[in-house]
């Protein structure tokens, strides 16, 4: 039996609360919307992590944080631990990357074969967080609301030159791809860096927006006072009182936001046409998905790097032959990514399911529910010690050893505006999730782990940039004498070869 190909389309930084049901209304995505149309669509999907490199690398291994060792966006993503790239290249199939995948460390490829593009952030241990001085902002590298007062309009950006470039080698990865000379399936990762911030679109993308009715926050901002414990520290980080945030800002921000997810959706919308157009699309696999999410001003909060919905749910659709084009409202996560392409392409992975903390999402599309809580951890800037989240059901638990539990009905209060932790009617519901957490959590050890980590990586960089200096940063290879005509080669097989489809 011939197995698919996979085309797995990653964004970065895009909302989950966006996709109630594929793209919002008001989002203009002619292509996302015609591929929810054919897909399942996960509308409770959760990150395993808020934060980029941790996210990542748990959504490529199916294995949390706490399993990865990739706490934060300057921890290495080591070479040992198996991400789908390995499982499918070593059941036969083509792997190939194209984009962003903020690997840290020196190996850049994790089971890919080929990697088209290098990386937009960098591949060393330079972001790495310190605990041992919480509340110290390292302002080289943490975020700040400069991307909101910033917000607006631009024809290039360092970000729009990237995906540019990220769609410009998937699509012609799918050319060589539809020639013929590999017979082997393949999986094709295409990872956009937009909509991340900063907040700047093209002209004709921000036009779109002019009217759209979702410039304003549904949730007014919530005075420092009254913010939760770590969203306190998450504002704290973003440097938020050297900026004057006007609701112009926030209007203008969220409409360059809305336009780069309108600029994305073409950019998928070209790779998904050369797939059709090159008589791959029947059969091919696509799943679509996020990183992580970005809270967009709701309550005054921006970015990610917390466990509200806007920051850590994300969207998440799968168009497969073997998964129905259905809504589902059962929470899952993208750890769920392996074990489902594993299951959609025949790969055995019972050498690896105890150390895997997904479950295959072809069940769950066809009503069944998941056999455990979807779990999230934090340990990285803005933390002063690991959070970790659970959703089961309608409910959320947030702990952290210094802050008071957090428990949310998403049901009857999906804005999270009211913490039942301290009511007595939801003692049941809270001792019950608490003692899951417990279960699965050692949070000392936990905490432990994550500072001994960063003491070693802050003595590893300081060393390795004293004196030459040797990068890990990806470098594409370009191997110019293997391309077009050349005198090693015979021009007749030449034209013949690199024609499809040929005879027409």
């Amino acid at each position: 039996m011939k197995r698919p190909n996979i085309l797995v389309l990653m964004v970065d930084q895009l909302n989950g609360t966006l996709f109630p049901d594929g793209p919002a209304g008001f989002l203009h995505t002619p292509n996302l919307s015609a591929l929810a149309g054919r897909s399942a669509r996960f509308v409770n999907a959760y990150t395993a992590s808020p934060l980029c490199a941790p996210a990542r690398a748990s959504f490529m291994s199916g294995q949390l944080p706490s399993r990865t060792r990739v706490y934060d966006n300057a921890a290495e993503f080591t070479s040992d631990i198996p991400t789908y790239a390995h499982h499918l290249r070593r059941a036969g199939y083509h792997t190939c990357l194209s984009g962003k995948m903020h690997f840290v460390g020196p190996d850049q490829l994790h089971g890919y074969e080929e990697r088209l593009t290098t990386d937009i952030y960098p591949a060393d241990f330079g972001w790495t967080p310190d605990y041992t001085r919480p509340g110290e902002r390292i302002d080289w590298w943490y975020h700040n609301l400069g991307s909101v007062t910033g917000a607006g309009v631009a024809e290039i950006t360092n970000q729009l030159e990237y995906d540019d470039e990220v769609a410009y080698h998937a699509t012609h990865k799918l050319y060589d791809l539809a020639r013929g000379k590999d017979p082997r399936p393949w999986c094709l990762t295409v990872s956009f860096t937009h909509p991340h911030d900063p907040y700047v679109a093209r002209r004709r993308f921000w036009d779109l927006h002019d009217d759209c009715p979702a410039l304003d926050p549904t949730v007014a901002p919530v005075p420092f006072e009254k913010q939760d414990p770590h969203s306190k520290r998450l504002m704290l980080a973003s440097d938020y009182t050297a900026y004057e945030i006007t609701p112009e800002h926030v209007r203008r921000s969220r409409q360059a936001y809305f336009a780069n997810i309108s600029y994305v959706d073409e950019k998928i919308g070209e790779v998904l046409d050369v797939l059709e157009r090159t008589r791959q699309a029947e059969d091919t696999i696509v799943v679509f998905l996020s990183d992580h999410g970005d809270m967009l001003g709701e309550r005054g909060l921006w970015f990610k790097m917390s466990f509200l919905e806007g920051s850590a749910r994300v969207p998440l659709m799968i168009s497969a032959p073997g998964i129905p084009a259905v809504h589902v409202d059962a929470p899952v996560s993208t750890l769920d990514v392996v074990p489902t392409l594993a299951d959609l392409a025949g790969v055995d992975l019972d050498e690896v399911l105890p150390w895997t903390d997904g479950e295959s999402l072809v069940e769950i599309a066809s009503g069944k529910r998941r056999r455990s809580a979807v779990p999230m951890e934090y340990a990285a800037e803005g933390s002063h010690a690991p959070l970790v989240a659970l959703r089961d059901g309608r409910f959320k638990l947030v702990l952290c050893e210094l802050d008071p539990p957090q428990l949310f009905d998403l049901e009857d209060d999906p804005h999270e505006l009211s913490n039942l932790a301290d009511n007595p009617a939801y003692a049941d519901t809270l001792a019950a999730m608490t003692g899951a957490a417990k279960a699965r959590w050692d949070m000392r050890r936990f905490d432990a782990e994550v500072r001994a980590s960063q003491a070693r990586r802050h003595v590893v960089y300081e060393a390795l940039r004293n004196g030459s200096y040797y990068p890990w940063d990806h470098q594409p290879l370009q191997r110019a004498s293997e391309r077009y005509m050349r005198n090693h080669m015979d021009l007749n097989v030449l034209e013949e070869t690199q024609r499809f489809p040929r005879g027409e």
